[in-house]
């Protein structure tokens, strides 16, 4: 059993776990915590890597689980993260290959940061042909039997993480950036990013 957080469109690090891995538990029951990749993602702009950031309802006052929190739609946030995604990719050799499949993730109102997060990576999943086997935590446990991933939802471990190379779109520009969003590996990739995780050494 391999226990993981269910982040925001996540790292190539966490679809290696997916893939590589039988078993996955979801942390449903952590205490939320700010400047993570429980609602952030990293992607390849035009200008080196960019943080697309959901903004949430969230107050440091009283402890509330990551599945409580609600996500803040003061601001069109959806809109600005797909049209950040379709400027950093619509040059990408797969971007229209999958354009269709993911747009409609960032066309409608979502609440809740858990349920939206899941739904983004069923939806990836789909892109990829691949059937993720995952259940839920129950409960909360610091110390975990089986293998436990969750310390790459904190950004400065995830980064920490080195992926093999593949060809990026402004890679000329700006070097090869490591272990950036699944999003990156598949447009750069297409039918070909589920072998490239198979393939990859292990997280």
């Amino acid at each position: 059993m391999s226990l993981i957080y269910p982040s925001y469109i996540p790292s190539i690090a966490n679809y290696i776990i997916f893939v590589q891995n039988k078993n996955i538990v979801f942390e449903m029951h952590d205490n939320y915590q700010k400047q993570t990749l429980r609602n952030r993602c990293y992607i390849y702009g035009a200008n080196g890597q960019l943080g697309l950031h959901i903004p949430v309802h969230y107050s440091q006052l009283n402890r509330q689980k990551t599945s409580e929190i609600r996500i803040d739609n003061s601001t069109n946030w959806k809109s600005i993260h797909w049209k950040s995604i379709e400027s950093a990719y619509r040059t990408s050799p797969f971007f229209e290959f999958y354009e269709d499949e993911l747009k409609p993730l960032f066309s409608k109102k979502s609440d809740e940061l858990t349920f939206f997060n899941l739904e983004c990576i069923s939806r990836i999943n789909e892109c990829l042909d691949f059937k993720l086997n995952y259940s839920m935590s129950k409960t909360f446990k610091k110390k975990y039997d089986g293998k436990d991933y969750r310390f790459l939802i904190e950004t400065k471990n995830n980064n920490s993480i080195k992926t093999e190379a593949y060809i990026q779109v402004f890679e000329n520009k700006h070097g090869y950036l490591q272990n950036l969003s699944i999003l990156d590996l598949l447009f750069n990739l297409g039918p070909e990013t589920l072998l490239y995780i198979k393939n990859h050494p292990a997280v």
